[in-house]
């Protein structure tokens, strides 16, 4: 990779980028929708070989649901770009503005911050929502996916460029795409001072933590979603089971899916079998002392399968035929759904059908077990006690803290971003999903009259 090459087209096309007006961002954007419609067979016929060889090396299917795409996927993809067109350009927004007593008027705009890498894994979704919201924000980016998703990034990236120079003023310079040739491609990035102005890692716990210890350019780390569930003693038990269910086994292999599920003792024998229902046996919970008690003579029952007209087809055969997990919530029963939590069970992150759970004292044991084993990705409380529901947003540490909802909102187009970078953890310049603005710094702009000091 001849990174010197690459970041000096990528800094052409931000220099040409930050001069483009709205309305030149939002035609080249939409040229760039109709591109990906009129490449879609070539995009999913490279998933196709992404996916296969994916499933030749072992990868687990809910990590394979976050790296295949299909016709859902793709209009997801379009309706993301379609979102950001219609949102406000945030360049130029002035933040603040004031006059000092010697008559200096200073503005504070939001401004591009330059050329942006992201250092992501699998879900070639991540390389068009990137693509859109960088461009939008007037930067240029560099896109480092994994090797996993190479055919697949290729093909995104191709009918991007397609779109961008089929537009007057499209600047397709402003997107790259590394060849993914050897690991030495990341930290070549990460240390590329005075060309790559910010990198954001998506992804693993592992990726995160080599992004963060190798970089040498500014980082927004994104975190590994240990995502947490607190049943309160008050909470209603079958919404908390619902959700449960929604937070565990819609899509286990995404960070906003729930890992550990914390339980109010006071309702444990209660919620405890409900939840063991609802899982129906399909991920294997590993259950701490309190909760193993309760669980092990627990006998779940599998859901009889509906009876379907022969003569109806719809997109779960589809799903079916091309192997394509849509809702891991149809998948069967694991042969062993209930074993005795390890200690380093809790505070991990399972991306599976699988879950740890504890039983707490009290309402101060869950907020301290969940402060001290997240990763401040997202938490939720499912309680009926407003007082505690506000006492749970108000002390535990993480970018998204909800009331009975599901973790798995955490995301750029349920929060109306359309599009994400990822989710920050940190606590600097952004946290949460990460939209438009994330992507733009500030300066400001004095104008005087002959004032000096």
């Amino acid at each position: 990779m001849n990174l010197n090459e690459i970041c000096k087209s990528l800094r052409n096309g931000s220099n040409a980028l930050a001069l483009q007006t709205a309305s030149q961002k939002n035609k080249a954007l939409a040229a760039v929708v109709e591109s990906i419609k009129n490449n879609k067979a070539a995009i999913l016929a490279a998933n196709f070989i992404d996916v296969n060889k994916a499933r030749e090396s072992g990868m687990t299917e809910s990590l394979v649901d976050r790296l295949s795409l299909d016709d859902k996927k793709i209009n997801g993809i379009l309706d993301s770009i379609n979102q950001v067109i219609a949102q406000t350009d945030p360049i130029g927004e002035e933040v603040a503005g004031w006059k000092t007593p010697n008559g200096l008027s200073i503005r504070q705009v939001r401004v591009p911050v330059g050329v942006v890498a992201i250092i992501y894994e699998s879900r070639p979704n991540v390389t068009a929502d990137a693509f859109c919201l960088s461009y939008k924000s007037g930067n240029a980016i560099l896109l480092r996916g994994s090797s996993s998703a190479l055919n697949s990034n290729r093909a995104i990236v191709k009918a991007i460029k397609e779109g961008l120079a089929s537009v007057e003023g499209g600047v397709p310079e402003a997107i790259e795409l590394a060849p993914c040739e050897s690991h030495d491609e990341v930290k070549e990035i990460l240390t590329a001072v005075g060309q790559i102005d910010m990198a954001l890692p998506r992804g693993s716990a592992k990726l995160i933590k080599m992004v963060v210890d190798t970089a040498k350019v500014p980082v927004i780390e994104t975190g590994s979603g240990i995502c947490h569930l607190y049943v309160d003693e008050s909470a209603d038990l079958e919404m908390a089971a619902r959700i449960a269910k929604n937070g565990k086994m819609q899509r286990p292999g995404v960070c906003n899916a729930l890992e550990c599920i914390v339980v109010n003792k006071k309702v444990a024998d209660s919620f405890l079998p409900m939840l063991a229902e609802t899982f129906e046996g399909k991920v294997k919970i590993h259950a701490d002392d309190a909760s193993y008690a309760i669980l092990k003579n627990i006998k779940v029952s599998e859901p009889e399968a509906e009876e379907k007209d022969e003569d109806t087809f719809d997109l779960s055969d589809l799903a079916d035929m091309l192997g394509v997990n849509e809702d891991s919530s149809n998948l069967p029963p694991t042969e062993t759904w209930l074993v005795p939590a390890k200690e380093e069970d809790f505070g991990f992150e399972f991306l599976d059908l699988e879950c740890a759970v504890k039983t707490v004292e009290n309402f101060d044991e869950a907020v301290e077990y969940i402060n001290t084993h997240n990763s401040k990705h997202s938490e939720s409380i499912i309680t009926n006690d407003r007082t505690c529901a506000r006492d749970f947003q108000n002390r535990i540490d993480a970018s998204c803290v909800y009331v009975n909802a599901s973790t798995r909102f955490t995301d750029g187009g349920e929060f109306g971003f359309g599009a994400e970078l990822g989710i920050s953890t940190q606590k600097l310049h952004a946290r949460g999903p990460m939209g438009i603005k994330a992507l733009t710094t500030t300066k400001y702009l004095i104008d005087g009259d002959g004032q000096i000091r």
